[in-house]
């Protein structure tokens, strides 16, 4: 079992392929995270996918690539050396790819299910389906089994933007914010290993809570489980040098997912359906913070 950017996520996922007694690889790139993964029982290989990779344990092997793309172009050159790279090390006998449902674009708040059309926007959405579009045509070339989750906001201890609440930066009101999606962490790595372990080659798999919720009241909500300010208003017409790109980009898109194919064809039970259930066990482990991904 290789898992190709063994982070936040792909430790997760490692912890329960561990407990089930199945040996696990971790690739990431910094010879510190190799020690902490070794640390967890993770045998870890460093290496760099943007220079030149060293040959990787791949053949007949499954593999969990959640490496994210460059932060900037339109394309994902990362994975495109890594998939070149399986001619010298050998095809992987399935691949499970995190991707995200911003391949989905503005749906203007509608709800959405794997049929949908993809229709990127911004360049970090262009960049995760031309990943979807490499992925499928080496699965099509090598007959290498391939599953695609499509991750919405990904939140968990330590993944809360509790930076952010305590610099007291803006949000825009609750009737100008988007529909937003969860899922916590650690259902995500259960999906994960459901996926590799029953989900058919060339599934394709949206990964969220079910009960999509309002920008604002997240950002609210965590504020107030936290003790922390609730952060100031802006009307998003206000917003230019107020709010950073990023966020903005977030919030020009509204979509609420349909999650009902992964629940019912992976028979995944979610520890946490809803935030209610997800941010209190979130700040009950840990009071730091990060973005939100």
């Amino acid at each position: 079992m290789l898992i190709v950017g063994c982070g936040y996520v792909g430790r997760r996922v490692a912890a329960l392929h561990l407990a089930r007694g199945e040996p696990v690889v971790g690739l990431v790139r910094s010879a510190a995270s190799a020690q902490a993964l070794e640390r967890e029982g993770i045998a870890a290989i460093g290496t760099d996918l943007d220079g030149s990779p060293a040959d990787l344990p791949t053949r007949g092997e499954r593999v969990y690539y959640f490496a994210p793309p460059p932060e900037s172009g339109t394309t994902d050159p990362r994975l495109a050396a890594f998939l070149a790279g399986l001619a010298r090390s050998g095809q992987p006998r399935r691949i499970v790819y995190i991707g995200t449902t911003g391949i989905y674009g503005d749906c203007h708040g509608e709800w959405v299910d794997e049929s949908r059309p993809a229709n990127p926007s911004v360049d970090r959405a262009h960049r995760r389906w031309d990943a979807e579009c490499r992925l499928r045509d080496w699965s099509a070339t090598t007959g290498g089994e391939l599953v695609v989750l499509r991750v919405a906001g990904i939140y968990g201890p330590g993944r809360l933007p509790l930076d952010r609440l305590r610099r007291g930066l803006p949000m825009v009101p609750e009737d100008e914010a988007p529909w937003t999606n969860r899922i916590h962490a650690d259902d995500l790595a259960a999906v994960c290993v459901a996926a590799m372990d029953r989900a058919p080659s060339g599934a394709v798999y949206n990964v969220s809570d079910g009960h999509p919720g309002n920008m604002a009241d997240y950002f609210n909500r965590v504020a107030d489980l936290a003790g922390l300010p609730r952060p100031p208003v802006i009307r998003l017409a206000d917003a230019d040098g107020r709010l950073s790109e990023g966020l903005l980009s977030y919030l020009r898109e509204s979509r609420r997912l349909d999650n009902r194919r992964m629940l019912h064809e992976l028979g995944v039970a979610l520890r946490y359906p809803t935030l209610y259930a997800g941010l209190p066990a979130c700040l009950a482990g840990d009071h730091r913070g990060t973005e939100p991904a």
